[in-house]
């Protein structure tokens, strides 16, 4: 126990520390993306002066080396510039909008929801009015933090997933273990009624009476075999699933209440699947019962098997209270039970038999509140 709780404290540890990290990198990167455009700013301000400085020595006037160096430094930032006569001149915009006139007023509408325009004066009066977007880099920056986002949420999927898939492998073993134990537990007892029964026959008691026992001591032996198959891998074999249905429904239908009525429809020809007969005879029995407790024990149970080239489907079908639809998913999980009384195991190893063990699905396909519920179990075909 207290190594589990260490476990858990790394954990969290781990957790948290990975938070932290990923927290200063958008951080760091947020403050990267705000210096990186104030930089632009500062780089179109020194443009509009650049220019600002050219009109004032004269059209024919040369930048020199810090206007040219000024010239240089925004060949990234698109930009549109109108001077105080409208005159519009563009910088660094694909060659299909400099000449498209809508199109530049379209740009500028944006570059003003991106940027505050640049106002440069010349003599106290206006000279020209700068309009910029955002440079790629700028862009590309821009959406960094939200794909640092979207790996911190892997991240973190990939935790939980792991520790889902951890809890389940743990509970995997304790219900495993828990069967074997049962089963380990029910052999001893039943050896020694095994040697009564030997004893018996040799008495005057009525022969009916030993054959009764036996009957029952053969089905505590199949139960013991099905807990020791739990949390191994069982052996399976061609048999033909018709009368293996048929034989499991005939059992349970032969020890029900007289109040419980069954209606059972199977094909006339075999048909052949890979089975482990005792595990499947387990699962029939459990949905059948399950179908008379949500009876309440009067109603009818009806038991349906057909195919098509690929699978066989066999469907299961009470006359009971019914299942919520949100519940359809979670009566298959380990723990979960509508009954007062019950650990909830049944349903669960009967997925674990169905989908682990012979690579099929079971799953509610209808239930109706005080109408029944329908369940489905698909196997292959061989």
């Amino acid at each position: 126990m207290k190594f589990t709780s260490n476990k858990n404290i790394y954990r969290w540890i781990m957790i948290v520390v990975a938070v932290m990290i990923t927290s200063l990198i958008l951080w760091n990167t947020y403050d990267f993306f705000q210096q990186l455009k104030e930089n632009e700013r500062k780089n179109i301000q020194e443009f509009g002066i650049s220019q600002k400085d050219l009109a004032n020595q004269g059209l024919g006037a040369d930048l020199g080396e810090l206007g040219f160096t000024v010239a240089s430094n925004t060949t990234t930032v698109p930009m549109i510039v109108i001077d105080y006569k409208g005159g519009i001149e563009t910088r660094n915009l694909p060659e299909n909008i400099r000449d498209d006139q809508q199109k530049i007023k379209e740009l500028i509408e944006i570059y003003k929801q991106e940027n505050d325009p640049i106002v440069t004066q010349f003599e106290g009066k206006p000279f020209s009015t700068i309009y910029y977007g955002n440079s790629d880099i700028i862009t590309k920056t821009k959406y960094y933090p939200m794909a640092l986002v979207i790996i911190m949420l892997l991240f973190f999927f990939v935790i939980w997933f792991f520790y889902r898939s951890n809890k389940a492998g743990e509970q995997n073993k304790l219900w495993a273990g828990m069967a074997k134990e049962s089963a380990h537990q029910i052999g001893t007892p039943l050896s020694s009624l095994v040697g009564w029964t030997t004893i018996l026959k040799e008495t005057n008691v009525d022969p009916s009476y030993i054959v009764e026992m036996e009957k029952d001591i053969n089905r505590l032996k199949m139960i013991t075999d099905r807990f020791s198959k739990i949390g191994s891998i069982p052996k399976l074999i061609e048999v033909d699933i018709v009368d293996q249905t048929q034989k499991a429904t005939d059992y349970i239908a032969n020890r029900s209440s007289k109040l419980v009525k069954f209606e059972i429809d199977l094909p006339d020809q075999p048909i052949q699947v890979k089975l482990n007969e005792p595990l499947f005879e387990w699962v029939i029995e459990n949905l059948i019962k399950n179908g008379i407790d949500a009876m309440k024990g009067k109603g009818t149970i009806s038991i349906y098997l057909k195919a098509d080239v690929y699978n066989v489907f066999i469907q299961i079908k009470d006359t009971g209270k019914g299942i919520p639809k949100r519940q359809w998913n979670q009566v298959f999980k380990p723990g979960f039970t509508t009954k007062r009384r019950g650990w909830g195991l049944g349903l669960s190893l009967a997925k674990r038999i169905i989908k682990d063990y012979h690579n099929g699905k079971i799953r509610v396909i209808e239930s109706k509140k005080d109408q029944g519920t329908t369940f489905e179990i698909t196997l292959n075909k061989i």
